[in-house]
């Protein structure tokens, strides 16, 4: 009597699921450049089968390294197979570590393959009348269904049963050897018999039998109906020793002596400690945060009875263990006896992490809910002060704790830590609490210490460096619409997620120095570059830009009509009204209708319409030039002309942009809400925009900006003697470059001779091949070689620059800026080529930007520091944009308010060569640029 089985036996065929994921994912890579597409593949690909079957008995099965026996039967099986990818084989050994810490028997069976095994193992649970799921992607397999086996391919989620066989190959399953005998296997070399196709491999099978039969009744073919029957008897016998050959590579062995039975295919505990380490190392980021968590179930899909809230790690040693987070032991500070006591431990602090609850992420109407310390491990409190939802409990007012908070957090005695701590520090400013004596932001530490290695928000570090999964604002909080805001939330469960994040930040503080130490220069960036400029900016964000609303409601009214101009223009043109802001109809009216040629493809294989390939058609033909600049201007209406009056803080009349300094791999700064940094200048209608940024009445703006920043940079990086002596006499660079490329005195240079220096000087910051200058100079790609080559010999500097560079981010994995920075190249040794010269040009270009970025937050720290020691309102910095710094200026100081700028701004570094700034003055931003 067979013991009966609840759940069946799953056998899954890793291999074959390695191979799909490996060429089915995308090129996913971690931050080191480690490829990890195919091992995400495979793992997700076995929490589905888990999901969807609960198995007590479950292998994967590999192929082993070498031959097998097929290989001693026909030299030439998988001949045609390229070799394993070095991004493949790099991913075996992690994937099998991550297999068998997921509680998966795995089996690697030496001189056999993998369906071998699977063979083997489902006709002995099909004789023992178990059920056997087998999961692959391997057509092959499909001869091993019966009434108990069964396949399903996870992947595509479809499964096969006998009827299915036969649906998808047209003969049953017992046929399926023969069937692939006769038809051969183009992706195992089995050769199978020439001339034989899909149709008469079914049709001789069904009307005759397997091989051997046919190959007994061969005069029988014949008569079948198929085209080519009468002659197939002949192609037959001429290769029956191949098709005979064929047979048995196609056989699947069955009956494997294994050293072990299905018993022991139990699925055994999760390892959670190996895979946190595996996950962490190949950034998945999910399933770190799952198995760093006991709340999360994560192999099944079991609902998670447990609340976010409670401890991670072992409770019973968490006393013991400060490295566990317990959050059982913060302390939620209600009543005015506590909050002294916490008054008296702050005073005598020597370090400690704040973080701010509010209503709201826009620092300008945030309200400030609560406030959160932490002074080591697991020491951490909240005090609430403006919950209001039904039934709240009591709590301290507001106004009296911030009057008492005050003396603290405006000492500069007192170290702060926090994350993302610009944000509280703009928040508490709207309280007149000036928060001083910041020593660091976790989120800038990560950010200097890799600025690609992941996100630097709390919950991506927390994963990162303490392997702790954080409780999530959505826990807590909900989703979407119905999202309460913090002021809503229990204090009991907000006031865990509180403490936590301070506890957090005070752990990611010490975790992230102690990384940082063992590289004197970047903890140089973020104590006097980074550190300071948060200061700086935050400042720059509450002072605000002053917006001439009317102006850019007329704005509005123009492009509207133009837009709806361009649009006819567009319809009558392409004979037809249809949207042109769907991406569908687009591709039908340019490449089907009109037949324009596809540049570019989308993932999905349809015609490209991106910005850049509308550009290049934009070149030759008139419809996609109009396009292009329908899009532009319906962009400009609704990112600025519309928007940006919405955006007047009813408070100030001003608008508040957001600085982000840990977002840009080189270290620019990025802006939103609005982002300044994209307001076009090359086009009228974005010099239009620019004209309502305005100054406050009695002032003027300033715009002061780098001149040919990069290529100065480039020209102290390359020590190259021609660019040295260029900028050091005060030359106009293109000018001197056209005179170099084209051999003709300075003063003879034409305007298209500086154009295509220009063109040359900057494409090659960026990395541009000739193919690329060619497009941009519209020349030959021949003359464009030229160009590149005889520059190259009058700089050879530049040349030896660039080939050096390459080779230090290629051993290195990362390149550097004057100041140490560090820009890492995840994919600069990655084998696919696209990626590789990508990251090539990343590293030629990367320097340049990082020091360029580097000298701008310097000049902004000098001229903050000169401006504080003013003691008036003479002169406020209110935008940085790239490359430049914009000011408000009182009209009675503006000459040498402006000359002070500019001379701080040209002495902030020391470079080999002269940095330049020219400023303008003007009424509005405009006019100053």
């Amino acid at each position: 009597m067979h013991k009966t089985h609840s759940a069946p036996l799953v056998l899954v065929d890793g291999s074959s699921y390695l191979f799909r994921a490996f060429h089915g994912m995308p090129p996913l890579t971690n931050s080191k450049g480690q490829d990890t597409g195919a091992v995400y593949g495979v793992v997700n690909m076995l929490r589905s089968l888990v999901k969807d079957y609960n198995p007590t008995e479950m292998v994967v099965v590999f192929d082993a390294k070498g031959k097998t026996f097929r290989d001693d039967i026909y030299k030439e099986y998988k001949a045609n197979r390229p070799p394993m990818p070095d991004e493949l084989r790099s991913q075996i050994a992690p994937l099998h570590v991550i297999v068998e810490a997921m509680g998966f028997p795995m089996i690697v069976h030496d001189g056999v393959e993998a369906d071998d095994v699977i063979g083997t193992l489902s006709r002995q649970a099909s004789e023992s009348g178990r059920a056997c799921v087998i999961s692959t992607g391997d057509k092959d397999m499909a001869q091993l269904v019966d009434d108990n086996v069964t396949l399903i391919n996870t992947m595509t989620r479809t499964t096969m049963d006998k009827a299915g066989v036969i649906e998808k190959f047209g003969v049953p399953a017992e046929l399926i050897i023969d069937y692939l005998a006769l038809k051969g296997d183009k992706v195992d070399n089995i050769p199978g018999v020439p001339g034989v196709g899909d149709k008469s491999a079914v049709a001789m099978l069904n009307g005759i039998g397997g091989i051997h039969a046919i190959y007994d009744n061969l005069d029988d073919i014949a008569a079948l109906d198929f085209r080519g029957a009468k002659t197939m008897a002949k192609k037959m016998e001429a290769h029956k020793e191949q098709a005979l050959l064929s047979y048995e590579l196609a056989t699947i062995v069955t009956d494997l002596a294994l050293p072990f039975s299905i018993e022991e295919l139990q699925l055994k505990a999760l390892d959670k400690a190996v895979l946190r380490e595996q996950f962490a190392n190949l950034e998945f980021k999910k399933w770190l945060a799952e198995v760093s968590d006991q709340g999360q179930a994560y192999v099944e899909d079991a609902t998670n009875n447990n609340s976010p809230l409670e401890n991670t790690g072992n409770s019973e040693n968490s006393d013991s263990d400060p490295s566990t987070i317990d959050r059982d032991q913060y302390q939620i500070i209600l009543d005015d006896g506590d909050f002294l006591t916490l008054i008296d431990k702050l005073q005598a602090a020597t370090l400690v992490a704040v973080d701010t609850e509010t209503t709201s992420l826009d620092y300008m109407q945030a309200e400030l809910v609560g406030i959160s310390f932490a002074f080591a491990a697991n020491d951490a409190c909240y005090v609430p002060v403006a919950h209001d939802y039904p039934d709240a409990p009591e709590q301290l007012d507001r106004q009296y704790v911030l009057n008492a908070l005050k003396p603290i957090l405006e000492s500069a005695s007192i170290k702060k830590v926090g994350q993302h701590i610009k944000y509280d520090q703009n928040v508490l400013a709207n309280y007149d609490i000036d928060l001083q004596g910041v020593v660091c932001d976790t989120m800038l530490a990560s950010y200097v210490l890799n600025s690609v290695a992941t996100r630097h928000d709390m919950d991506s570090l927390s994963l990162k460096y303490l392997g702790h999964k954080c409780i999530s604002f959505e826990e807590i909080a909900g989703k979407g619409a119905k999202q309460l805001t913090f002021n809503q939330l229990d204090i009991d469960i907000s006031g865990k997620y509180a403490a936590e994040d301070a506890d957090v930040t005070y752990r990611l503080f010490e975790t992230l120095t102690e990384l940082l130490a063992r590289e004197e220069k970047l903890t140089d960036i973020l104590e006097t570059i980074e550190t300071p400029l948060s200061r700086v900016i935050s400042k720059m964000e509450q002072t605000g830009v002053l917006i001439d609303a009317q102006m850019l409601g007329q704005q509005s009214q123009t492009l509207a009509t133009r837009i709806l101009e361009l649009e006819k223009q567009v319809h009558e043109m392409a004979g037809e009204t249809f949207n042109l802001g769907s991406t569908k109809q687009l591709q039908h009216i340019l490449f089907e209708k009109m037949g324009l040629p596809v540049i570019k493809k989308t993932p999905k294989g349809a015609p490209s319409t991106s910005e850049d390939v509308l550009q290049e058609l934009a070149n030759e033909y008139k419809l996609p030039a109009l396009i292009t600049q329908y899009r532009g201007l319906t962009k400009l209406k609704n990112t600025y002309t519309d928007k940006l009056p919405k955006m007047i803080n009813h408070r100030t009349n001003r608008v508040h942009t957001s600085y982000h300094q840990a977002v840009t791999a080189t270290g620019r700064l990025s802006s939103s809400d609005p982002n300044l940094q994209n307001i076009p200048i090359r086009t009228d209608e974005g010099r239009q925009v620019r004209q309502a940024f305005i100054p406050r009445p009695g002032y003027k703006i300033v715009a002061a900006d780098y001149s040919q920043i990069e290529l100065r940079i480039m020209a102290h990086l390359s020590k190259d003697e021609g660019l040295l002596k260029a900028f050091n006499q005060g030359k106009d660079i293109h000018t001197a470059t056209a005179s170099e490329i084209f051999s003709v005195p300075t003063d003879e240079v034409s305007t298209n001779q500086r154009r295509s220096a220009k063109a040359i000087n900057f494409g090659l910051i960026y990395g541009m091949s000739a193919f690329g200058l060619s497009k941009q100079l519209h020349i030959s790609r021949h003359d464009a070689q030229q160009y590149m080559d005889t520059y190259f010999a009058r700089y050879p500097g530049v040349l030896d620059y660039m080939e050096a560079t390459r080779e230090t981010a290629k051993s290195c994995g990362y390149v550097s800026t004057v100041f140490g920075r560090r820009l890492y190249l995840p994919d600069i040794n990655a084998s696919n080529g696209a990626r590789r010269k990508g990251a090539e040009r990343a590293a030629i270009n990367a320097p340049m930007q990082g020091t360029a970025a580097d000298i701008i937050k310097k000049a902004m720290i000098d001229v903050a520091a000169w401006i504080d020691t003013l003691n008036d309102d003479s002169v406020s910095m209110i935008m940085q944009v790239h490359d430049e710094l914009v000011f408000e200026i009182k009209e009675e100081h503006l000459v040498t308010r402006k000359d002070k700028i500019c001379e701080l701004m040209q002495q902030c570094v020391s470079l080999s060569v002269p940095l330049e700034v020219e400023a303008g003055v003007g009424m509005n931003w405009d006019e100053a640029h």
